[in-house]
């Protein structure tokens, strides 16, 4: 019968206790995979944002974004949305209940509709496209950053300091 030395059982041990401290080590860093899974802000200028939204949107939306008898509270439907589902509906949707300028291309008579919608007592059948619109076009996400800011209960109605 042969008799196992310590250098076997050395050698059988060590590769185990490699196995072992790789496993531990992957547990262990608990923290990193924390930290990537947490969502990051969204990015933009939250004055900016409060800025386009008082301008552009508070007459409908009303100033704390929660609704009026023209438009929806924002609010909770910011919270299931992301920047790009924003911006698709903030500056794509569009439905002006006229023919004409539903399929009109010419920027004066998108803008003269608009305006149009703005003044009327009553709601648009759909929000108006803001594509055109270059505060708004060139603001969205400092827009969608005020708006998710306002919906998370981390910014209040007042206005924010500016950067």
């Amino acid at each position: 019968m042969m008799q196992k030395t310590p250098h076997s059982f050395i050698a059988l041990l060590l590769p185990a206790l490699i196995l072992l401290s790789g496993c531990t080590l992957e547990f262990a860093n608990t923290r990193a995979a924390r930290e990537i899974s947490t969502p990051l802000p969204p990015k933009g200028d939250l004055y900016a944002g409060w800025r386009v939204f008082q301008d552009k949107c508070a007459n409908c939306h009303g100033m704390a974004a929660t609704g009026g008898n023209r438009a929806p509270d924002l609010l909770p439907k910011i919270k299931e949305m992301n920047p790009r589902q924003f911006a698709g509906i903030v500056l794509k949707r569009y439905d002006l209940g006229s023919g004409a300028a539903r399929g009109s291309q010419d920027p004066s008579t998108l803008e003269k509709s608009i305006d149009e919608i703005m003044r009327r007592s009553e709601a648009p059948v759909e929000m108006p496209a803001w594509q055109s619109e270059p505060a708004v076009n060139a603001h969205i996400l400092d827009l969608y950053a005020y708006l998710s800011a306002r919906s998370e209960g981390k910014l209040g109605v007042e206005r924010p300091q500016k950067k």
